[in-house]
C-alpha cells in the first residue's frame, strides 16, 4: 500500500471517531486543574488510551503525567506526540471554576489532538506499517505558576523542575525518544495556522525582601520598610530597560504576592514573583543579571535584606525547517492552501516545548479553530472540528511521513540534525540556574 494511502485511511479513521475526540476535549474543558494537580484531567486521559484505543498506560511519570506507547517492538526511531494536562488561572473568563482555573490556553484542545493523532494511527491499523514507535504522552504543568505550591513538591522530594517537559527530560522520559510533536492554539485571524514559531526562555524569580516591623502610626522610623524596598526594586529594573536591545526582547513582569500583614504594621516581608525572559539563552542570562543587581540595590536602599530564588524556567523554542517542511506537506493534504498558513512568528511568551527542542527535532505549530488571546477572558473555540482534528490529522500524517518505508524521512532528518545540548549539559545548565542569592 503506497504512503497515500494509508494517510486517507489515518483520515478516515478520524473522521469516523471524531465525536469520541471532541467530547474528549470538551469534558477536559469543563475540568481544568492547576499544574501537577491534574489528577482527574490524567484519569480522563489514561481511560481513553485503554478503554477507546486498548492500550497500556504509564501512570504518574513526571507526578502527574500519564504515556502509552505503540510499535515498542519496531527497530526503528521514534516519534513522541504530546498534549499539555493544565490550565491556566483566568478568573474573569465565563467559564472559569471556582478558584479561577480555564483553560484559555487551550491544552483540552491539545489533549484531544493527541488522542485523535492516537485514534486516526491505531484504528486505521496504520501503526502496523510503520517502521517506528510512537509514545503518546500527556504531560504535566507547562504553566509556571503557583511556585509556592511546587516549592512545596520539591522540598518533599515529588519534583525537581517547576516545569512538566523539564522534569520528564529529568526523569528520563525522552531518553528514548527522536523526534517529538505537539501544537497550540492561537487565534490566526483569517488564517488557519502558523508553523514556526520562535519564543523567548526565561528564569523564573521568588523574591523575599525582609525589613524590621514597626508600629506604622506611632513609630514608622524604628521599621525597616521591605514593601518600599520592593518599590524601589521594580523602579531600579525599569531604569534598565534602555539597556535591554530590541533583539533580544527582554520582558521583566513581577507581581507583589504578599505586600505585608497589616496596614498599622510596617511591611517586614514581602514577597514578589516574576520571570526573566529573553530571545537566547545568552540574553537571559545577561537580563537577569541585571535584574538581580536592580533587585539588591533596592533592598540595600532602605536597610533591607532580600533573598532571591533562581528558578529554571524554560528554554526558547528552536525552528526545526526539516520537520516544518514535513508538516506542510500533510497541511496541504487536509486540504489547507499556501494562503492558509501563516509563517513564522515572534512570541515572546515561553514554552517548555523549548527545553525538548534543545534536545531532539521538534515541531511545534499553533492551530487556529479559537477567538481572542491566550490567558484573557476574551478566549473562546469558535470551530470546534477544526481546532480538534486539524491538528490530530496533520500530526498523525507527519509520523506516517517520518515512519513510513523504513522511516526514510525521519531517519534523513536525524542525520541532519545536531543537537544544542546533550541531556547532561542540559541538565547542568539547569542546576545552574537553581539557586538562592541573599544580600
Amino acid at each position: 500500500m503506497n504512503k497515500n494511502e494509508l494517510k486517507e485511511r489515518v483520515v478516515a479513521a478520524i473522521e469516523e471517531n471524531k465525536d469520541i475526540i471532541i467530547a474528549a476535549g470538551r469534558k477536559i474543558y469543563s475540568n481544568p486543574e492547576f499544574g501537577y494537580k491534574e489528577f482527574e484531567t490524567t484519569k480522563t486521559v489514561s481511560d481513553f488510551f485503554k478503554n477507546e484505543l486498548g492500550l497500556e498506560v504509564e501512570e504518574k511519570i513526571a507526578y502527574t503525567g500519564c504515556r502509552a506507547r505503540i510499535n515498542e517492538d519496531k527497530s526503528g526511531p521514534k516519534v513522541a506526540i504530546l498534549g499539555e494536562l493544565d490550565g491556566i488561572s483566568c478568573s474573569e473568563h465565563p467559564d472559569a471554576n471556582s478558584i479561577g482555573a480555564s483553560h484559555t490556553c487551550g491544552h483540552n484542545v491539545q489533549i484531544a489532538g493527541m488522542l485523535g493523532a492516537a485514534v486516526g494511527l491505531i484504528k486505521s491499523g496504520v501503526f502496523k506499517e510503520l517502521d517506528g514507535k510512537v509514545d503518546f504522552i500527556a504531560t504535566p504543568a507547562e504553566e509556571f505558576i503557583e511556585l509556592a505550591y511546587r516549592s512545596k513538591l520539591k522540598a518533599d522530594g515529588h519534583i525537581k523542575y517547576f516545569g512538566g517537559k523539564q522534569e520528564l527530560i529529568r526523569k528520563g522520559a525522552f531518553d528514548d525518544v527522536d523526534m517529538s510533536i505537539m501544537f497550540h492554539v492561537l487565534d490566526t485571524g483569517d488564517k488557519k495556522v502558523l508553523v514556526g514559531p520562535e519564543s523567548n526562555g526565561f528564569i523564573g524569580k521568588e523574591v523575599k525582601f525582609i525589613g524590621k516591623e514597626a508600629h506604622a502610626g506611632s513609630a514608622p522610623y524604628e521599621g525597616i520598610n521591605a514593601l518600599n524596598a520592593a518599590m524601589l526594586a521594580i523602579n531600579n529594573v525599569n531604569a534598565q530597560r534602555e539597556t535591554f536591545k530590541e533583539a533580544d526582547r527582554v520582558r521583566f513582569h513581577p507581581i507583589i504576592t504578599k505586600g505585608g500583614d497589616i496596614v498599622n504594621v510596617v511591611p517586614a516581608d514581602v514577597r514578589m514573583e516574576s520571570y526573566v525572559r529573553a530571545r537566547t539563552i545568552d540574553s537571559m542570562i545577561d537580563a537577569n543579571k541585571k535584574v538581580n543587581r536592580a533587585l539588591i540595590a533596592g533592598a540595600m536602599a532602605v536597610g533591607a535584606e532580600i533573598e532571591i530564588t533562581e528558578l529554571p524556567g524554560y528554554l526558547p523554542i528552536l525552528k526545526h525547517n526539516d520537520m516544518e517542511k514535513v508538516l506542510r506537506e500533510n497541511l496541504h493534504f487536509i486540504g489547507l492552501k499556501d494562503e492558509d498558513i501563516i509563517d513564522g512568528g515572534d512570541f515572546t511568551g515561553s514554552f517548555d516545548f523549548g527545553d525538548v527542542s534543545h534536545i531532539i527535532p521538534t515541531l511545534h505549530p499553533m492551530f487556529g479553530g479559537i477567538k481572542g488571546a491566550l490567558h484573557t477572558r476574551g478566549y473562546s473555540i469558535v470551530d470546534e472540528e477544526y481546532a480538534y482534528l486539524a491538528p490530530a490529522k496533520s500530526m498523525a500524517l507527519t509520523v506516517v511521513d517520518l515512519l513510513f518505508n523504513n522511516a526514510e524521512t525521519g531517519k534523513e532528518i536525524l542525520k541532519n540534525f545536531k543537537p544544542v545540548m546533550t541531556k547532561d549539559e542540559y541538565l547542568a545548565f539547569m542546576e545552574s540556574n537553581d539557586k538562592t542569592i541573599k544580600a
